[in-house]
């Protein structure tokens, strides 16, 4: 018996070090080609099935999501393993980002992180340079890094900078007008590019699918946007607004609370019966829930406060927050997302997106409907997106 891998995920498997991410897109099959490079580490030939000879523990830390549908368990089956039952003889852990710092003093071990959750320098980031000092490793993520100090806990741990101060010596100018550090350009940024080549081992994949986007423009109250723009109130609170985060906040809330965007989402739905909605805000979602709960359709919704399943049935929603939703699960049996407001975040944008385009699905062709408005902060975070950086409330407040 031989494991069951695509060309371009050999290809991947024979090119992967210790220290790597793996990067591929949404359900390109980055789990199972990690553990083919798993077997191939441990002595194991890819073309014959064959029981490892005293191999290390493997360690899997993976999104609370992806560890509760047990994802993993179904991908390890075909090199039968499991964190129960396993012939090789090693330990088999799977656990969840939020768990990290369980394991910081394992040692002569095999780790495979999945999903890019070490950026900045908290305790998840400290744990995970601990952790890669004293084991081997691999990443794995759809998106890498939306700027080059994403990158920063991955050069360290490979040893291409001793801390993130030499990191900072050697490529960013902080800006000298700003209370806090604020980059305001990187140098030297030939030697990135190098390093992150050096690491990045690509998995292209061929895709039977074909992603449809489609900007759909809805209207919004300019009275009101230009009254809070110009006199800095929030009429909620009856109080100043003191933060460009918080202006933001109060400019996106006119723009996507007008009643031309939820009957938008209305209509795509009763056109295509089967949808996934992602959202930002919790007005968002009661607006939402006021159209579709009286409706025809099932209503399920995955947040920070329910974790409910997709509807199997004939009409329904699915309605999911960006940043508790956007990865680390599939959908196979529609073809359409709507985004009821777009994210700041290019990479979430991308990682929602990549719910529906697995290899797997039903479907040639996949409906993406991206709603917005002609709003100048609509405009400006279309504009961010579209040159895949992160929208910044700052400078869009002062410029």
């Amino acid at each position: 018996m031989s494991i069951s891998l695509r060309e371009e995920q050999r290809q991947a498997v024979d090119k992967l070090e210790n220290g790597n991410i793996l990067c591929g897109g949404t359900g390109s099959g980055k789990s199972r080609t990690s553990l083919a490079y798993f077997f191939k580490t441990q002595g194991a030939s890819l073309t014959k099935f064959e029981k490892l000879n005293n191999p290390l523990d493997l360690y899997i830390i993976t999104t609370a999501r992806k560890r509760d549908s047990l994802e993993w368990e179904e991908e390890l089956i075909p090199f039968l393993m499991s964190p129960d039952d396993n012939i090789h003889g090693n330990k088999v852990i799977i656990d969840s980002w939020n768990n990290i710092m369980k394991y910081k003093d394992i040692t002569n071990s095999f780790f495979i992180f999945d999903e890019q959750r070490v950026v900045g320098k908290g305790a998840w980031v400290k744990t995970f340079l601990k952790i890669t000092k004293n084991n081997k490793w691999i990443l794995l993520s759809a998106t890498p890094g939306d700027c080059w100090t994403d990158y920063i806990p991955v050069f360290i741990a490979n040893g291409f900078y001793k801390n993130r101060t030499e990191f900072n010596n050697y490529h960013i100018m902080f800006s000298p007008y700003s209370k806090f550090p604020q980059v305001y350009k990187y140098l030297n940024t030939r030697r990135l590019e190098r390093l992150r080549d050096k690491i990045l081992v690509m998995m292209d994949v061929h895709r039977t699918t074909t992603q449809i986007h489609e900007d759909i423009f809805v209207d919004y109250d300019s009275k009101d946007y230009k009254k809070v723009t110009k006199e800095r109130w929030n009429y909620e609170e009856d109080k100043p607004i003191e933060s460009a985060s918080e202006l933001c906040y109060q400019l996106r809330k006119v723009t996507n609370s007008h009643p031309s965007r939820i009957g938008m989402v209305y209509n795509i739905v009763l056109e295509k019966n089967k949808v996934i909605i992602f959202y930002n805000f919790d007005y968002e979602l009661e607006i939402l829930h006021e159209c579709f709960d009286n409706s025809i359709f099932d209503v399920a919704e995955w947040n920070g406060h329910k974790h409910q399943p997709v509807p199997k049935t004939e009409k329904w929603v699915y309605l999911v927050q960006y940043n508790a939703g956007s990865e680390a699960w599939n959908c196979i049996t529609t073809d359409t997302i709507i985004f009821y407001s777009q994210n700041y975040s290019y990479k979430i944008m991308v990682q929602a997106s990549g719910r529906i385009d697995r290899l797997n699905t039903l479907y040639t062709k996949l409906y993406y409907y991206h709603l917005k408005s002609r709003s100048s902060i609509d405009v400006a975070i279309s504009r961010a997106l579209k040159t895949k950086k992160k929208f910044n409330e700052k400078k869009f407040v002062e410029g």
